[in-house]
């Protein structure tokens, strides 16, 4: 795995951890919520296509 995606991945969580705290501290967790679902939702973007690799070499190794 790429590093620099890890640590985009671990900054895009340490930046939701701290709005959440804000916004729900603020009374608004319903956008709290929102803005969770939307950081994970990214995320997965982000490495979907490492998905798509990873199934494409399992195929290539057990010739599927």
């Amino acid at each position: 795995m790429e590093v620099a995606l890890i640590l985009k991945i671990a900054g895009i969580g340490f930046l939701l951890a701290i709005i959440d705290k804000v916004l729900k501290g603020a009374g608004k967790g319903d956008w709290a919520q929102v803005v969770d679902l939307v950081g994970i939702i990214v995320v997965i973007l982000m490495i979907l296509s490492l998905i798509s690799q990873l199934f494409t070499s399992v195929k290539t190794i057990f010739q599927l």
